[in-house]
């Protein structure tokens, strides 16, 4: 049975950084002996939210309190001297250490000032045994596996703390043996009386291992609810929200409709995989055809579209391009083979901020012809010249910096660089994310024209709206595999592909 006061509380919890409300007004509750999931897409709020409760970053307005107590965590040591620890997705620990030097780095157990280390080789493996672990503790970190280096970053989090215990994403990396291995240790810890807040991406997970599930939408709290109480659809529908944008001009469902001439056949994929990251998927992509990818984060979108553009490596499978068997082991690759690539992630993949939008546009064109066939400054002014007034990108001067321009216009500036090498297929992934509805409307629409030139367009996006307006074929994604392939016939709707993530069930 459930206590009926919480061990943490943390209530009215907003943090400001410069431009961005990251968290507002957020109040969150977890008891011992349960697992309660934090839910939300990507800038939702949840890493925000645990780094405050970690004490990275200091909270601006709201109170924490721990075992009725009122606390204010400076740093997260500190948050780990009160019995608060976090597992992070990537395993935060010193891969040339020893096992029982990771487990008690910083915290060793000395007399007279020598390190015990047959004191501390046996509480290693008592902590480990815990964990249904065993394994010689005096061995590299490195020499094991990812699945068990999480167990052992878990067994450092038990020897520092034994109230609350924070797994952010833990089976990101993990095979379904592993998880399973995962879960029935955080199960065992949850029976202990830990209190366990876990955050992950893969609803099946979050139904089968939690207890409560709290969402968070744009900084916000959705709300709280029991999650064998919460409907998949619903869960679903509550983290995405609803955005319709409007077009300026209706796009028509001849528009999207989809060239199905097996002689258009541009790309194929069968049973391209990558462990870890994408599940064996097959994918035929016609010329004149947009596609597009539909799933929650983390449902193994973006890993697919880095295979297809070589910056991830596949294990196996079969790649054709334009019939032709190939493999695209590195971008450059791609690039020869017609293939471009808009990263999601602009500021960390994209752009250069200090440098112009002439300088930005010209890069992958330049890169293309090498680096010795340097193209003339009078050249790269035509060329951003022309695409500035292609694109509409403000303010009109390609000797702008990039730092100075909206996120909406940075994000058309990258457009364009790969528009100028004259690609046969464009990877877009995420390319309207905060930026205005107007700039959304305008890529929406240049997707439209790309497709009637005969170019194939792979399209990822959160806004199902989005992918049911501009796609003429859907791939739906959960937990990293292809769940199903809708033809967009005009008769399907954002909801038709809510259902399709949440499992069809109730």
């Amino acid at each position: 049975m459930r206590e009926k006061t919480p061990i943490l509380v943390m209530e009215g919890i907003t943090k400001v950084f410069p431009g961005v409300r990251a968290l507002s007004n957020v109040s969150f509750q977890l008891y011992s002996g349960e697992i309660h999931s934090l839910m939300g897409e990507n800038g939702a709020g949840k890493s925000t939210l645990i780094k405050v409760l970690t004490g990275v970053y200091p909270l601006d307005k709201g109170t924490v309190t721990l075992e009725e107590k009122p606390i204010i965590v400076t740093n997260p040591l500190h948050a780990q001297e009160l019995g608060i620890s976090t597992v992070y997705q990537e395993v935060n620990l010193c891969a040339n250490l020893s096992v029982v030097e990771n487990i008690f780095i910083g915290r060793e157990i000395t007399k007279n000032g020598s390190i015990q280390w047959k004191k501390m080789n046996t509480r290693a493996r008592e902590l480990l045994a815990k964990l249904r672990l065993d394994i010689d503790v005096t061995k590299e970190l490195s020499s094991y596996s990812v699945a068990i280096q999480q167990m052992i970053a878990i067994a450092r989090s038990l020897n520092v703390s034994s109230k609350v215990l924070i797994l952010d994403e833990p089976t990101s990396s993990l095979d379904v043996k592993e998880v399973k291995q995962l879960f029935e240790v955080i199960n065992q810890l949850k029976k202990e009386g830990m209190a366990i807040i876990f955050i992950s991406h893969f609803l099946d997970q979050v139904y089968e291992i939690s207890d409560r599930i709290t969402i968070l939408r744009n900084g916000e709290c959705i709300g709280e609810y029991k999650t064998k109480e919460l409907p998949r659809l619903e869960l679903i529908s509550k983290m995405i929200g609803k955005e319709l944008v409007q077009l300026d001009s209706e796009i028509t469902q001849e528009d999207i409709e989809l060239n199905s001439d097996n002689n258009n056949l541009f790309l194929e994929a069968v049973e391209l995989t990558k462990k870890g990251s994408i599940e064996p998927f097959n994918l035929r992509l016609h010329s004149g055809e947009i596609y597009g990818l539909a799933g929650l984060l983390g449902s193994g979108r973006t890993e697919l579209a880095r295979l297809l553009f070589g910056a991830d490596k596949a294990d196996s499978g079969v790649l054709k391009i334009k019939g032709k068997t190939t493999q695209l082991n590195t971008p450059k690759q791609a690039i020869q083979n017609g293939v471009a690539f808009c990263s999601e992630d602009r500021k960390a993949e994209g752009i250069i901020p200090d440098v112009s939008i002439r300088g930005n546009m010209i890069l992958a064109i330049q890169g293309m012809q090498g680096w010795f066939n340097y193209i003339p400054y009078k050249r790269q002014v035509e060329i951003a010249d022309e695409y500035v007034r292609l694109l509409n990108i403000n303010p009109p001067n390609p000797e702008q910096l990039m730092k100075n321009l909206s996120g909406g216009n940075q994000q058309k500036v990258l457009l364009a660089r790969w528009l100028i090498t004259n690609p046969d297929l464009l990877i877009l992934d995420e390319p309207t994310r905060g930026i205005d509805v107007g700039a959304k409307a305008e890529i929406q629409k240049l997707m439209i024209s790309l497709k009637d030139k005969g170019k194939s367009i792979l399209f990822v996006s959160s806004e199902l709206e989005e992918v049911v307006r501009t796609c003429g074929k859907i791939a739906v994604l959960r937990d990293r595999k292809k769940i199903s392939e809708e033809r967009n016939d005009g008769k399907i709707d954002h909801q038709h592909i809510m259902k399709k993530i949440a499992g069809g069930k109730p």
